[in-house]
C-alpha cells in the first residue's frame, strides 16, 4: 500500500473505534430517552434487546478499528510473506 492509503485505513480505524466508544458512551442517555418515549419498564424485553443490539454494534465498531489500527503496525514483512503464499 502506497502512503495515502495506509494513512487514510489508519484515521478509518481510528474512526471506527471512536464510534464504537461513542456507542458506550452515550448508550445509557439513549436508552434513558427512549425508555420515556416509549413509557416502558427498564427491564421490558424489548428495552434487553435495544441494550444488547447497541452494545452488539459498539463492539464490533470498537473491534474492527482496532484490527484496522493493528494491521497497520504489524510487521511489514509478515504481509509480504502472505501475499506470496497466496499466490
Amino acid at each position: 500500500m502506497d502512503k495515502n492509503q495506509s494513512s487514510f485505513q489508519l484515521i478509518w480505524g481510528a474512526a471506527l473505534t471512536a464510534a464504537g466508544v461513542g456507542v458506550f458512551i452515550f448508550l445509557p442517555q439513549r436508552m434513558e430517552q427512549i425508555r420515556q418515549l416509549r413509557q416502558a419498564q427498564p427491564y421490558a424485553f424489548d428495552m434487553l434487546f435495544l441494550w444488547f443490539c447497541f452494545g452488539l454494534l459498539g463492539v464490533l465498531l470498537i473491534g474492527g478499528g482496532l484490527r484496522k489500527i493493528y494491521s497497520q503496525f504489524k510487521r511489514p514483512s509478515d504481509s509480504t510473506n502472505r501475499d506470496q503464499d497466496r499466490n
